[in-house]
């Protein structure tokens, strides 16, 4: 008998790699109750790796599409990037609570108060983050981004490398920019996010894993209003 699920939620992945759509899920599905079920759908247009502010803005248009196609049968959406592209144009028409890599992780990070920066490996991006905190409402807490030098695609590709690439830019976030709280930007590094939290003593905000817990919340919040009406 097929297991029954009272929670749907669809994992968007903007880059086109099916590898790190499933590794995504892995990590996702870690964070589930047993009533819910994680599915997730990758890009087709895009590079393998989001790397670009071109990219990113040219993958909003079919992450758009495929949260479209995908509400239907979904109770929450997660943009699993970390410059959440197209998350706003999805809330403007979804029926359906959803949320971004990059938003999750943030609210998380500068909850209570918490001083919050972030380690990733793709510079062009920087900008980006930077805007999100702000449009988040959160940059007298986010501490800025610290960023590895070598090229992101060839980094990605050797886990050991990245991890210990990773590491030191959280350690630059929180020497040098006395960040408390250290969040691993974006959706292929979601298992060097998971190690890193095993690795370091102040909390590693692991976006994926964060986007769990937000879009379960938001979940929560929309049953709460609907049975309330």
């Amino acid at each position: 008998m097929p297991a029954h699920f009272s929670h749907r939620i669809l994992l968007i992945n903007p880059n086109s790699s099916t590898a790190t759509t499933q590794m995504m899920l892995r990590i996702g599905r870690a964070g589930l109750d047993e009533g819910s079920e994680l599915v997730g759908v990758t890009a087709k247009r895009a590079p393998r790796m989001i790397l670009t502010p071109s990219q990113l803005a040219a993958a909003a248009e079919e992450v758009v599409e495929m949260a479209t196609a995908g509400t239907a049968d979904c109770n929450g959406l997660i943009v699993s990037a970390f410059g959440d592209p197209g998350l706003d144009i999805i809330r403007k028409h979804s029926p359906i609570p959803a949320t971004g890599l990059c938003e999750a992780s943030m609210l998380e990070a500068a909850a209570g108060g918490r001083r919050f920066g972030v380690a990733t490996v793709t510079p062009d991006l920087i900008p980006i983050i930077d805007q999100r905190a702000a449009s988040l409402g959160l940059g007298a807490l986010y501490t800025g981004v610290r960023c590895t030098h070598d090229d992101p695609t060839a980094l990605t590709a050797d886990s050991d490398r990245l991890n210990g690439k990773l590491g030191e830019a959280v350690e630059e976030c929180l020497r040098k920019d006395d960040a408390q709280v250290v969040i691993i930007g974006g959706g292929p590094l979601g298992q060097a996010a998971v190690c890193l939290g095993k690795t370091f003593d102040i909390p590693i905000i692991a976006p994926i894993s964060a986007a769990i817990r937000q879009i379960r919340l938001q979940m929560q919040f929309f049953s709460s209003l609907t049975y309330q009406s």
